[in-house]
């Protein structure tokens, strides 16, 4: 919209100021509404146009055929970029629904593009997420992955995948031997043998070697 179309917009704001407030007053919207229509049919709609130099309700009857019925269409609004502060619940708000977010990103600002019934949300200009926009009012839509509960599932997973450890495998058997035996390996022939268990009241004997007995 250029300057010059912006006064035209604005010239149809003061007309009605000027023309239909002046004098009027309302006991409730109701009352203004009525006061209004009946403004409109004798007046505004059957004046001639400053711009176009014909009675808008003539125009209007010619150009109906091609507009296109507004109730089933959203309304109009800001597409412009919304900033916003990730909750403690990971949740960031847009007209009153909610939408999670990675819980990493709790306490930090977050920027929402929304378009053609989708929500991107961005962090530092990267896309964190796409949520499509939701119908209604508060609302809630939370994605299972952006829970911290999904790290720890992720561990689990991992922890399961795991190969278990090889058990230390010990010899199956194990030879004891006497001490004395690996004296006589290394040359030691003073090998004292082990005292030797006798029954009760007998006589206990020291068993030693032939170069013992002799000294």
């Amino acid at each position: 919209m250029t300057a010059h179309e912006k006064g035209k917009v604005e010239s149809g704001v003061k007309y009605f100021k000027r023309n239909f407030l002046p004098g009027r007053e309302f006991v409730d919207d109701v009352h203004l509404d009525e006061q209004l229509g009946e403004w409109m049919t004798t007046i505004a709609d059957v004046r001639i146009h400053g711009t176009t130099h014909e009675r808008p309700i003539d125009r209007f009857a010619r150009e109906q055929a091609a507009l296109v019925p507004t109730g089933s269409q959203p309304s109009f609004r800001l597409e412009a970029p919304l900033q916003r502060i990730v909750a403690e619940d990971y949740l960031v708000s847009i007209d009153t629904n909610r939408y999670s977010v990675p819980f990493a990103l709790i306490g930090k600002v977050v920027e929402v593009h929304r378009r053609a019934g989708v929500l991107r949300v961005l962090h530092q200009g990267a896309l964190v997420v796409e949520h499509p926009e939701l119908p209604g009012r508060h609302q809630l839509r939370i994605l299972p992955e952006h829970g911290p509960g999904a790290i720890m599932r992720l561990a689990r997973q991992r922890r399961s995948t795991v190969p278990p450890r090889r058990p230390l495998m010990l010899d199956a058997a194990v030879e004891v031997r006497d001490l004395a035996l690996y004296d006589a390996l290394w040359g030691d022939s003073e090998v004292a043998a082990p005292l030797v268990d006798v029954a009760p009241g007998a006589s206990t004997a020291l068993v030693c070697s032939t170069e013992e007995a002799r000294a």
